[in-house]
């Protein structure tokens, strides 16, 4: 290789390295060993130049010197600038308030979940969870709800085909977990569902539920009222009151919806309470031995309780929130309070 081709690879090879230190890839003190150090490129090519004829010296002698001084002139004016930059650092206030940013939130629907799956845990509930798109089997027929019972007409329906549908309730998550377990059991299974329903301040299209399970020997309907009395205590405190009024669910017998003291302090509690003070949170009941049936139990043997939580009330109740449609409007302002 002739020495103008090195001097022209040493140009080239300069320049990456400059691409590289602005990258901060690689430090000045690299930089500067490589091309002016002792054993550095330029001290390379000096030895290259001792061996060129005499007439040639002078125009190599040039280019080299000026090589070696436009290399030492960038690498000084870079040295300068990283000068400044720690100086402009040293003469900042470090006591002076950091830049704000904002922070997002957990929404207050999740937080409920996670706060009820503790609750339930502590008390040896597993956590187990089911599709949202489901078929009539699971979300009707195996839960006691044939077709052409009239319990469908109170679940208004989103069909994706003639025999698939979005769950109308997590109680289809029940069917799915007996099917391919043995008793005992006791799960609970937080998720989403969808109504067909006429969006208001009560009520959603769609909104959350967490069912609850346990299949056993021996288990009675005091074991189902000290369950959920032991959840609503530990949610919302000692002092809180509760009821327990009977219902009617297909899939259970005998059924029974639970409410909570909601209060009439004001405008609001006379609205979403409908004047009585008192808010549904959740249905329950002893699992009806037809639902046994479909998933292959001898319910000679075993019984077990039901029960699903509406997560949007609860959230309402623990939170004050007056409208349900505050949840899913994507508001800010609502959200932040909730960090």
């Amino acid at each position: 290789m002739s020495l103008t081709d090195k001097i022209i690879d040493v140009k080239k090879y300069f320049k990456n390295d400059c691409n590289l230190f602005k990258e901060e890839k690689i430090g000045l003190d690299y930089l500067r060993n490589k091309y002016l150090g002792r054993k550095g490129l330029i001290n390379t090519i000096y030895s290259e130049f001792s061996k060129l004829p005499k007439d040639q010296k002078p125009q190599f002698g040039l280019e080299i010197n000026n090589l070696k001084s436009n290399i030492s002139e960038e690498i000084d004016d870079y040295m300068q600038k990283k000068h400044i930059k720690l100086s402009n650092a040293k003469n900042k206030d470090l006591t002076l308030p950091g830049q704000q940013y904002n922070v997002g939130s957990i929404h207050p629907i999740t937080i409920i979940i996670n706060e009820i799956k503790l609750i339930f845990e502590k008390i040896g509930f597993s956590i187990v969870y089911g599709p949202e798109v489901d078929t009539e089997y699971y979300n009707f027929e195996a839960l006691n709800i044939p077709k052409h019972h009239p319990a469908r007409d109170m679940q208004d329906t989103f069909y994706i085909t003639d025999s698939t549908l979005l769950r109308t309730h997590t109680s289809a998550s029940q069917i799915h977990h007996m099917k391919n377990n043995k008793p005992p059991i006791r799960v609970i299974s937080p998720g989403k569902v969808y109504r067909n329903e006429d969006i208001s301040v009560r009520s959603y299209c769609m909104f959350h539920q967490i069912e609850g399970l346990f299949v056993d020997e021996d288990v009675s309907f005091s074991d189902l009222k000290g369950t959920l009395e032991y959840f609503a205590k530990e949610f919302f405190g000692d002092n809180i009151k509760t009821r327990f009024r009977p219902s009617y669910f297909p899939f259970t017998e005998p059924s029974a919806e639970m409410d909570v003291y909601w209060g009439l302090d004001n405008e609001s509690d006379h609205r979403i309470t409908k004047g009585t003070g008192w808010l549904e949170i959740l249905g329950c009941g002893m699992v009806n031995k037809k639902v046994f049936k479909s998933v292959g139990y001898n319910s000679n043997n075993i019984s077990g309780f039901a029960f699903g939580l509406g997560i949007e009330r609860i959230a309402m109740l623990k939170y004050g929130i007056d409208d349900i449609r505050l949840l899913y409007n994507g508001d800010v302002d609502f959200l932040r309070q909730f960090k």
